[in-house]
């Protein structure tokens, strides 16, 4: 059966019972519901029954098209098959638990400021996501990826000899770095915040962390350079070229050009399996490279036909010397 026509009639259910659910213990329910809570598990953040109900079906809907629109392209090889049914698998799982423990800690109670969220309920519905992601994306994996021809010959560039060839190519990807520069303004904001006076100690605490988190990652992941030469391969990440991976000819079997999509391999940035890691900034034509170890790392990266192709011309000098 077609995984996009079972996700659909999965996903329609599921969408139902966020409806149906709430309104069968509508008369059970303060107006407006307690809907966030703070650390004690005592509510800070109340909603009215229809918000309630709508955030409960833009947590689940949302993610859910965007699997029906992408199935296509994460069922083209494996890794996205199996990042694709868990995804699934924990969706269908944490957004419902999610919905279902709010209803519960709001049943019966006379005011939204009495409701109380146990830590179990949580920690249940994190636990279950995970298990079922885990089952869902093993089970979906499918068969391994075809491998290459036996017969096809991957690209090799025609070197003079005693020539000495680099080439050099760059992407870049506007979101994170986007992501980095809101980060980096928010840090300077709290500093400064936190110079003056103002402002509450345990919200700087816990804020701070997150936006240098996110302004390290964000600069991380916007941009990637590779730079093939004879020593090898080094790729440089961020706009400072730092931190750098070399990765010696001697390690390297064979290098190709493919075109992959971000929802074949489960999403944008650093993603890996064992054995098949990829840095994926944009989809289309990416760099393969294959170890001699047997994994491979794969790198989006512009005019990779060529780069795959010097590689494969500097191995093979290095064989014939």
């Amino acid at each position: 059966m077609n995984p996009r026509a079972i996700a659909a009639a999965w996903g329609l259910p599921v969408t139902a019972a966020f409806v149906l659910v709430p309104l069968a213990v509508r008369d059970r329910l303060p107006e407006p519901m307690a809907t966030h809570w703070g650390p004690d598990g005592r509510a800070d953040g109340s909603m009215s029954f229809t918000g309630f109900v709508a955030m409960g079906l833009l947590l689940w809907c949302v993610p859910w098209a965007v699997l029906l629109a992408g199935s296509g392209w994460a069922h083209a090889r494996r890794a996205g098959r199996m990042y694709w049914w868990g995804t699934l698998g924990f969706m269908s799982v944490f957004a419902p638990g999610i919905s279902l423990s709010t209803l519960d800690a709001n049943l019966d109670v006379p005011v939204w400021t009495a409701a109380q969220l146990s830590a179990w309920h949580v920690v249940a519905s994190l636990a279950g996501s995970a298990a079922v992601a885990v089952a869902a994306g093993y089970l979906g994996r499918g068969e391994p990826d075809e491998p290459p021809s036996a017969d096809a010959r991957p690209p090799r560039l025609r070197l003079r000899e005693g020539e000495r060839t680099v080439w050099v190519s760059r992407v870049s990807n506007p979101w994170p770095a986007a992501v980095a520069a809101a980060s980096g303004a928010g840090v300077c904001v709290l500093i400064v915040l936190r110079f003056i006076g103002s402002g509450a100690g345990a919200v700087l605490g816990v804020t701070l962390p997150v936006l240098v988190l996110g302004l390290v990652l964000g600069l991380l992941s916007a941009s990637v350079a590779v730079r093939v030469s004879g020593d090898g391969v080094a790729i440089r990440f961020g706009p400072f070229g730092w931190p750098v991976r070399r990765i010696r000819l001697p390690k390297i079997d064979v290098a190709l050009s493919e075109t992959r999509h971000p929802s074949q391999v489960g999403g944008w940035g650093f993603r890996g399996l064992p054995g098949s890691a990829t840095i994926m900034l944009r989809g289309g034509e990416c760099l393969i490279i294959r170890y001699r170890s047997g994994g491979q790392l794969a790198i989006s990266i512009d005019d990779a036909a060529r780069g795959a192709s010097l590689i494969n011309a500097l191995i093979a000098e290095r064989v014939e010397q």
